[in-house]
């Protein structure tokens, strides 16, 4: 008879258990799947999946295959012994900042902002509108292009019905252009913006992955408009972007996975 059998058994045991049950190279189940590895009957499962889809623990996707959700990846993010994405990024924010002496700057999604999390700059680099800790708009930064181009349709389909504010001439505010850049962005994982959020700054940025090919974050460079040409910056932003990527686990083969967790 298997331990999951076994009388006296709490619900909180059995949840932990459907959890514990991701691991490396197992990291995607199907109920069936994940009823055979946990050894728990399928309708208990399904009900203890559905709860942990519905607290946001597990994610769903549109085939019905399970995988580690979110919320419980920020959890893992607070232990002692789990390097945070800032910790991760660093190093590679500092070799950015090195060689090229412009700011650079890490970016992550909260609600419908890009929040800065990390920056490194020097004094001579062309002023901007939001330090550490303050919000960028999604559809007019070079960060928040590359976040709101791998999240779900609904939060561009609320920008747009908020309205996309125009903040220079240059501001993309027209949604059937901004959904052809957000294509393009899906497809090379980067975004380039010139003058849309801040006369004479112009950023390009790269996403940054996780183990399961989620877009957690994005990686910009911000330069004096003339400056520096941000095609010869991008491919230096681009491969800091995959080596932080590699530090949170993800593998080439793993691909990207856009808002519905679906994977291209």
């Amino acid at each position: 008879m298997p331990p999951t059998s076994e009388p006296g058994r709490s619900v909180s045991s059995r949840l932990l258990q459907v959890l514990f049950a991701f691991q490396p190279g197992h990291t995607r189940f199907t109920l069936a799947g994940l009823a055979r590895r946990t050894g728990l009957p399928q309708a208990t499962v399904r009900r203890l999946a559905f709860e942990l889809v519905a607290a946001g623990a597990l994610e769903r996707a549109r085939d019905g295959t399970l995988t580690v959700g979110t919320r419980l990846w920020q959890l893992g993010t607070l232990a002692p012994l789990t390097e945070p994405l800032r910790t991760v990024a660093l190093p590679f924010m500092e070799d950015l900042y090195t060689a090229l002496q412009q700011h650079v700057q890490l970016a992550v999604l909260e609600g419908h902002e890009g929040v800065i999390v990390e920056r490194l700059s020097t004094t001579s680099a062309v002023g901007l509108t939001s330090g550490v800790g303050g919000g960028l708009p999604l559809h007019c930064s070079a960060v928040g292009k590359v976040l709101l181009a791998h999240g779900a349709a609904a939060m561009f389909d609320a920008l747009v019905e908020r309205g996309l504010e125009r903040f220079t001439p240059q501001t993309v505010t027209d949604p059937a252009r901004l959904r052809g850049e957000l294509a393009d962005c899906r497809r090379t994982g980067t975004a380039i913006v010139r003058e849309e959020l801040s006369h004479g700054a112009d950023s390009v940025a790269t996403r940054i992955l996780d183990g399961e090919g989620r877009v957690v974050a994005a990686l910009s460079v911000v330069v004096r408009t003339g400056s520096v040409s941000l095609t010869a910056v991008t491919p230096s932003v681009v491969t800091s972007g995959l080596g932080i990527s590699r530090r949170l686990g993800w593998t080439p083969n793993v691909g990207v996975r856009d808002g519905y967790g679906c994977r291209y």
